[in-house]
């Protein structure tokens, strides 16, 4: 029988996912046998002729878990599976079945299983079997992970506080992700106090990293659905940054932060070629990390040129500039297997920043 720990959250983007991969790595450091088990799977991908949720499948291939992939993601929520359930098409109990004989097959051949939730704490309770009632019936202890910030960070996490003690599941600490460096002990220091008279632990988690929460070149290449010209390792390079080509090449260039994409209207032949000229230069390779060439006109043919010939990353989108803004602005990076940047930043900072022993103890 493993020693099973609940991986909840707040909400959405709070950093479970890293947090995961980074209780997967320590882990496996102390315990032979690590499983992993996203229960109810609100993000399906296909893997291997397997429909399974997007996590389960990153967990399973950066670990070599790839034979439990069909009990790591036991139950995926597909389109209209919901009116099913409402409809009594599938059975809540089917559904909660699938789940708990999943959870329960890992739980006899590991010593240390993560189970992660999906969403906040009443994700599920349309198909009867909420994040809290899973965390109660496997007895696992739950680790509630929340995003930076002090006011918030307590607000969020009572209000979901209240569905475990209604479901009578054991919270047993806060880990808090996305804190401000320079605030780290002030703000951790805070949230013990709010937690005290709960009985909460507050456990620190990674500090707020850039590098994690914005996307890669690849990653917006997949988001917009276009081909991205660059070679594999600058698919990897991570945009801080993303402006709008609007004023002139000169003022453009002098506007460029670090790693910035660029979107330059196809129209824009001058500020094409000179994005491309830069990206020739040194000390701009910092600043530039490619351009986006939105609309329906074509790119002459000497700007094609210079532009393949400087190297510099660029994608093709048959979208206006605004679309392409507002589609970027509104996505929210997601970490992928192919982020291996990320994946190798995500476990050098566990081994530097991740208190495992203090959430190990939790389950004692």
């Amino acid at each position: 029988m493993a020693r099973k720990i609940f991986i909840a959250a707040t909400g959405m983007n709070s950093g479970k996912t890293t947090t995961s991969l980074s209780l997967m790595h320590m882990a496996r450091k102390k315990y032979d046998r690590v499983g992993f088990i996203k229960p109810i799977g609100p993000k399906p991908v296909k893997f291997n002729g397997l429909v399974a949720d997007k996590d389960a499948i990153l967990i399973a291939r950066m670990f070599g878990l790839e034979e439990d992939l069909p009990l790591m993601s036991p139950f995926v929520l597909g389109q209209g599976d919901t009116r099913r359930v409402m409809d009594g098409d599938l059975p809540r109990e089917q559904v909660a079945q699938e789940m708990f004989n999943a959870i329960a097959e890992l739980d006899a051949k590991n010593d240390f299983l993560i189970i992660e939730g999906a969403g906040h704490t009443g994700v599920g309770s349309v198909i009867g079997c909420n994040n809290a009632r899973i965390a109660r019936e496997t007895g696992a202890s739950v680790l509630m992970v929340t995003g930076g910030g002090l006011g918030n960070v307590v607000d969020s996490a009572m209000m979901n506080y209240a569905l475990f003690q209604k479901e009578r599941a054991d919270v047993k600490a806060v880990l808090v992700n996305k804190i401000i460096p320079e605030k780290r002990e002030q703000t951790l220091r805070y949230l013990r106090r709010a937690f005290e008279p709960e009985g909460i632990g507050v456990i620190g988690g990674f500090n707020y990293q850039p590098i994690l929460a914005n996307p890669t070149l690849r990653r917006i290449a997949n988001v917009l659905g276009i081909k991205l010209h660059a070679t594999e390792e600058e698919q990897q390079r991570i945009v801080h940054n993303i402006q709008i080509g609007a004023a002139s090449a000169q003022r453009v260039a002098e506007l460029l932060k670090d790693s910035s994409l660029v979107i330059v209207n196809s129209s824009r032949d001058e500020l094409l070629v000179t994005m491309a000229n830069l990206y020739r230069i040194g000390e701009y390779r910092q600043k530039l990390a490619g351009i986006i060439i939105p609309g329906v006109g074509q790119i002459s043919h000497i700007t094609k040129q210079i532009i393949d010939d400087s190297g510099i990353p660029y994608m093709r989108a048959g979208r206006t500039t605004s679309d392409v803004f507002e589609i970027l602005k509104d996505d929210v990076s997601k970490i992928t297997y192919e982020d291996k940047h990320k994946l190798h930043l995500i476990t050098e900072l566990a081994e530097k920043r991740f208190d495992f022993e203090a959430i190990d103890a939790l389950l004692d």
